[in-house]
């Protein structure tokens, strides 16, 4: 068996400049690709954008080899355990904390690094380390009580859902008695004393599920978190999402640890998940969610609406101009469109992964005919991307003009273009139900979806929720996959037991017809009438088609 092997990342991010390459960094000419197998993508990508003087904070890895071994015998094997102890203490010589500590704890993250990319599909646990005793170290360290009870119950309730499969219903009804309770709509909303409540609360929900207390020793939350990554390579979001983009022969993953930064500091902090391009129209131009005073989950799970970048450039605006730098030097470097997540911790921008962007067919082929005109590949690169599309079936459906829609029933944030009309469902097993047994395509209708749900994304033309953002894990799947997606519309309000929902005092009942606009982020009770369109620049395609694939050159859009 081959001994699992930890990489590190070394840099000065302590110090607050860009971390700086090591002899082992990987640049995009020394690249391998038995590197990306044995760290994944994502450990890989770090490794480059660490290169290019990206600030990326302190981490280090566990290759797939550790996966392999720990599916096999049940258990970290002495060797990973070691890596494990090893590359702490490489994080706490780097940052100047101690994993821990009672007076300035170290806190990392733990998430998974597969050779190819699944969004949303592996487990990722936050702010491992919070306990008791760190509580007081990081309290004292930052002056912030708030943020360091708000740390501690997310990581509470995420640790016992990952890493021991607690249920999340008796924390959501906790955390609503709280909120009732202090009058106010959600947690960002209670102080410091209200969240040390809430802990406490968490604490014995934990106890209660599991039996036994939460575990207040930081390496053997490490321990866990880490497991729980490799548990989550074959989960059944996993495997589902693997056979359905037939993805075969992959090694397991990799498990990364990193440095935590904190988006939940206060007004100045927040995170984000940016595309390079627009993933649904391939437009050259950033496409972002993000939110003040929260951590990546919050954005990522789908759970919460999220605020369009217009406020992260308006309250921070430097921070912005930073975002933009970033998206350009991605392109340059992976040329290719990127999605990247970033924290900003009280006005300080780090990146913290980046990977080859999912897109729609219609995008991808707007990106690839755009990228050999702006020279960032050439026609047969650009051909070697689309070889996995139907060209001559890459379309959308839009209103047909000539006809009058009526007003819509409901209003959301565009996710993914074009427009679905189809029968409405609650549910994947609807889905499934009813797409074995009819012709007529399916609308997903959720108040919020997850990757869970990416059986009941592939079925159905078309999905709508009440929450969420367009750079949630599912939305990237639901793009990925060609489907019209409207998000976060808070005009939408299910009634799971009567399999009905409203919209705008319009109530509609499973199976019943629904339209949605995927363009505007309409949404119509009932069918409405849609006109194909084809991607502009498809022309363009078929001409380095005819011409045999170009191995180089610009190719001309005009």
């Amino acid at each position: 068996m081959t001994e699992p092997s930890l990489r590190m990342n070394e840099g000065s991010e302590a110090t607050g400049e860009g971390v700086q390459p090591t002899d082992d960094a990987v640049t995009p000419t020394s690249q391998k690709p038995l590197e990306v197998g044995k760290v994944g993508m994502k450990a890989s990508n770090l490794r480059r954008m660490t290169a290019i003087g990206l600030t990326v904070p302190a981490w280090f890895v566990l290759d797939t080899s550790a996966c392999g071994d720990y599916l096999m015998r049940r258990a970290l094997s002495p060797e990973a355990l070691e890596e494990i102890k090893a590359g702490v203490k490489k994080l706490e010589r780097e940052t100047r904390l101690a994993f821990g500590d009672e007076r300035k704890p170290l806190l990392v993250s733990v998430r998974s690094s597969a050779a190819v990319s699944m969004p949303g599909m592996m487990e990722t646990i936050l702010n491992v380390g919070l306990c008791d005793v760190t509580v007081k170290g990081l309290t004292r360290m930052t002056g912030n009580p708030r943020f360091v009870w708000d740390s501690y119950r997310r990581f509470v309730q995420e640790y016992a859902e990952v890493a021991y499969g607690c249920q999340s219903g008796p924390f959501a009804t906790i955390l609503g008695q709280h909120l009732a309770s202090e009058a106010v709509a959600a947690p960002r909303d209670l102080d410091a004393a209200s969240l040390k409540g809430l802990v406490k609360d968490y604490l014995r929900e934990f106890t209660v599920q599991t039996g036994v207390p939460f575990p207040q020793e930081p390496m053997e939350q490490l321990e866990g978190a880490i497991r729980a990554v490799f548990d989550s390579w074959n989960s059944a979001k996993a495997r589902e999402y693997r056979a359905i983009q037939d993805l075969r022969g992959l090694a397991g993953t990799a498990a990364i640890v990193q440095r935590m930064v904190y988006g939940n500091m206060g007004a100045t902090s927040g995170s984000g998940v940016a595309f390079t391009r627009n993933p649904a129209t391939g437009q050259n131009q950033l496409y972002m969610d993000f939110l003040f005073n929260a951590q990546g989950e919050d954005i990522v799970s789908g759970r919460q609406s999220v605020a369009a970048s217009a406020g992260l450039n308006r309250v921070l605006p430097g921070v912005y101009a930073e975002v933009q730098a970033v998206r350009k030097r991605l392109e340059m470097e992976f040329k290719d469109m990127q999605d990247f997540e970033f924290t900003v911790q009280e006005g300080k921008l780090f990146v913290l992964q980046t990977r080859n962007g999912k897109r729609t067919p219609w995008a991808a082929v707007q990106m690839a005919a755009e990228m050999v005109s702006e020279g960032i590949v050439d026609k047969a690169t650009a051909l070697g991307r689309l070889r996995s599309y139907d060209l001559d079936n890459v379309q959308r459906r839009v209103l047909a003009q000539s006809v009058k829609v009526g007003d819509p029933v409901g209003k959301g944030v565009s996710a993914s273009d074009g427009v679905a009309v189809g029968q409405i469902v609650f549910d994947s097993e609807s889905a499934s139900r009813y797409h074995a047994s009819h012709d007529s395509p399916l609308i997903l209708v959720r108040d919020a979806i997850s990757t869970e749900d990416v059986s009941g994304i592939a079925l159905c033309a078309g999905i709508l929720t009440r929450t969420g953002g367009k750079a949630s894990h599912a939305a990237v799947v639901a793009r990925q996959m060609g489907k019209v997606c409207v998000v976060g519309c808070g005009d939408l309000s299910i009634d799971v037991a009567s399999r009905s929902c409203d919209l705008k005092g319009r109530t509609l009942h499973e199976r019943d017809f629904i339209s949605l606009d995927g363009t505007t982020g309409a949404v119509y009770a009932g069918k409405v009438e849609v006109v194909v369109e084809r991607p502009p620049l498809l022309a363009i395609v078929k001409e380095w088609l005819a011409d045999g694939g170009a191995t180089s050159g610009s190719g001309s859009l005009d």
